[in-house]
């Protein structure tokens, strides 16, 4: 029974923890608009995106790979000039410089829009393609890489089942004590495949201590480090680890990230503190591997109380699974990754999410901090009590208020954050 529900907890992860390039709601469009130009089959002369409001909050800011810009409509365009399908979230990984040519004069001749679509889902794109009388339409729904519906002069070509409505959820229940058994006793050769993060995140965060991306969150810290300002230790390695790599990535870097449910962010937040935690600490890769696989599969956890896309900013939920990891790390055990839980969501869960873009890392940064305060103080026994706030003395109903508190309670600041946003981008129709 037992190992029959650690075989659904390894397919999850290699669902959910997959490489990516680039952020995931713009590299959404560029699939979407990928395969509908691979379908109509010749040179596109007018392309319409129709995007969920959320969609659109998440895209409109950050940078799109090999692009050196940011935005949706250069998404779009290089996703039918010089986007890979079959690539899935690393579909742009292939550009060129006469594909990126190609993607700006779509845009420069007005032969490119972005409309926000008529839906209530809050994950969906819609690419239609035209040239003469033939056309071409991707729909993508639910989950960032889920082609579910592909037409070729309104006939369908492919069609596939949507996700269930259920945030996204995997159909196998799990529980925090669960993910903890099969990450401490699961077949180390079972878990190993997890190590693969490690190396593409760990790549990333070097490109963002060497050159100057985004703000600089992860270098600046560095350089703090250096003048004396802040001391090297394990706290401020895994701040500054973590926030080099999400400021490269929201810069649009073209190389891809070990994502977790839909997110770079949340897949560099996942892995990065562990992995600072068990070099400074000098853990075993037994160890290591285990931390992460508590780490990753935890945030799965959290963040499908939560769904893909939300008012409530996902990587404090990857920082609080973090969190987990580390706790591993220092030799602690299932009360002590609870405390830590219920620590981090107590300080951060209200942490808004106002779209990609480049301060993120600074929110990765916070995040990350909260979670080993949070992951420190449970080594120590403390733990905030269930009587707090959102919180409850069952760990499951504290993820699940959190869930609701996102997905239900801060639906109408996710309006109003999209209305601040496309108010400030006259390019883009208001909600």
């Amino acid at each position: 029974m037992i190992n029959k529900k650690w075989s659904e907890f390894a397919k999850i992860l290699k669902r959910e923890v997959v490489p990516a390039l680039g952020c995931t709601e713009p590299v959404a469009i560029a699939l979407a608009a990928a395969k509908a130009a691979e379908t109509l089959g010749k040179e596109a002369e007018k392309v319409v995106v129709k995007v969920s409001g959320n969609l659109l909050k998440n895209g409109m800011g950050v940078g799109v790979p090999g692009t050196g810009m940011t935005g949706l409509d250069i998404a779009a365009a290089v996703g039918v000039t010089g986007g890979k399908s079959d690539l899935a979230l690393e579909v742009l990984r292939d550009l060129n410089a006469r594909q990126l040519a190609a993607g700006k004069k779509l845009i420069a001749d007005g032969c490119l829009h972005i409309e926000l679509a008529e839906t209530e889902e809050l994950l969906y794109v819609e690419a239609i393609v035209e040239a003469g009388e033939d056309s071409a339409r991707c729909v993508i729904a639910r989950a960032h890489a889920a082609i579910v519906l592909v037409e070729k002069n309104g006939e369908e070509i492919f069609s596939a089942p949507w996700l269930s409505e259920d945030k996204g959820k995997s159909g196998c229940t799990m529980t925090v004590k669960e993910i903890y058994e099969y990450a401490t006793e699961a077949p180390l050769e079972d878990l190993r495949f997890i190590l693969e993060a490690v190396e593409l995140n760990e790549k990333v965060a070097a490109e963002g201590l060497a050159s100057d991306w985004g703000l600089k969150v992860g270098k600046s810290i560095a350089k703090d480090i250096e003048d004396g300002i802040r001391s090297d230790d394990i706290v401020s390695y895994a701040i500054k680890l973590t926030a080099a790599a999400s400021d490269a990535r929201m810069e649009g870097i073209q190389l891809p990230v070990m994502s977790n449910s839909g997110s770079g962010n949340q897949g560099l937040t996942a892995t990065l503190p562990v992995l600072a935690f068990a070099r400074r600490r000098d853990a075993s890769e037994e160890l290591l591997i285990r931390a992460l696989i508590l780490s990753h599969l935890s945030a799965v956890h959290m963040k499908s109380h939560l769904g893909k896309l939300s008012a409530l900013c996902g990587a404090s939920l990857a920082a609080t699974a973090s969190g987990c990891g580390i706790v591993l790390i220092l030799g602690g055990g299932l009360k002590e990754v609870e405390s830590t839980i219920k620590n981090t969501l107590g300080d951060i869960a209200g942490m808004i999410c106002d779209g990609a873009k480049t301060s993120c890392a600074l929110k990765v940064s916070s995040a990350v901090e909260a979670a080993i305060n949070s992951a420190l103080l449970a080594m120590k026994g403390i733990s905030i009590p269930g009587k707090d706030g959102i919180l409850d003395d069952d760990i499951e109903t504290c993820i699940h208020n959190v869930g609701q508190l996102g997905s239900v309670g801060m639906a109408q600041t996710d309006k109003v954050i999209l209305k601040i946003m496309t108010g400030k981008h006259t390019t883009v129709p208001a909600a």
